[in-house]
Parts: structure tokens; sequence; C-alpha cells
């Protein structure tokens, strides 16, 4: 940290506190050169998740739009809405995580698969059906054999 007062990059934390409710860390830190004290922030940086679509356009990541996903296929389902807002805290976790950037619409989709087929085969199937766009019965048929398979 550079003194505001002198320049020198010469200086040390004397108080820390959190503020803005654990959001920031408000340092107090003294110039080891001309001794003048001054105050410092620290946020956590926000890094923006853009997803790919299947058409190449990027949109911000939106965890709602996973939990209406998963709400739609777990319809009239005995499924406690806070099992599914754990499941879209996890894939948010998990992609954030990662450390990237962008993220494939297609990696979300999956990522929605595989744990809604630990939790539910009905909603599996039912996600499954609108995420892999099935055309026609035999397709449909394939996965609900798949899953009586495993």
């Amino acid at each position: 940290m550079i003194c505001p007062f002198c320049g020198s990059d010469r200086n040390k934390v004397v108080n820390s506190r959190s503020s803005r409710g654990g959001a920031s860390i408000r340092r107090r830190r003294e110039c080891q050169d001309c001794l003048r004290r001054f105050t410092t922030h620290e946020v956590i940086e926000d890094i923006p998740l853009y997803v790919i679509k299947k058409d190449g356009a990027r949109e911000e990541f939106d965890r709602q739009k996973i939990i209406k996903g998963m709400m739609r296929a777990c319809e009239k389902r005995n499924i406690p809405f806070e099992r599914i807002e754990e499941m879209a805290n996890n894939i948010e976790k998990s992609l954030y995580n990662e450390m990237s950037k962008e993220v494939q619409s297609k990696k979300i989709g999956e990522m929605v698969l595989k744990r809604l087929r630990e939790l539910d085969d009905i909603a599996f199937v039912r996600f499954a059906s609108v995420y892999r766009e099935f055309r026609d019965i035999s397709e449909f048929s394939e996965e609900v054999r798949e899953l009586l398979n495993k």
C-alpha cells in the first residue's frame, strides 16, 4: 500500500476490523517513513460469471434460472424447496470455484441432471426431457431404460 502523504510503500497495519457487515475489512495503517496514519478498505472482488448459450450468446449467470428449472422438474414431488436451493447453491459454488469467467450452458445442465438423478428419478426424467430436447418417445424411453438399469 502506498502512503497517500509521502508516497512510500513502507507501512504497517496498526488496527483491523470488519465493516459493512463483514463484506469488507477496514485497516488502519501507519507509514514507516512519515509516521502519518491512513485507512484502507479491502473488499472481495466480484468476478462475474458468464454463460455461453447454445447459439453462442453470452449472458450473466443467474442462479434463479437453475432454481426455476429444478422447481419445474420437481413439481408435485415431495421435495422441499430447501433441498432445491441447496443443490443450486452447490452448483453455483462449484462454478465459481473453477475460477473461470465463462461456462457453457451445457455444463450447467449436466450438473443439474447429475444432482436430480441422485435426488429423484421422476424429476430427473422431466428435466432431461426438456434439457435434452427429446424428439420422440423412443429417445424418452431410452433415457428411462438407462435410469432403470442403474
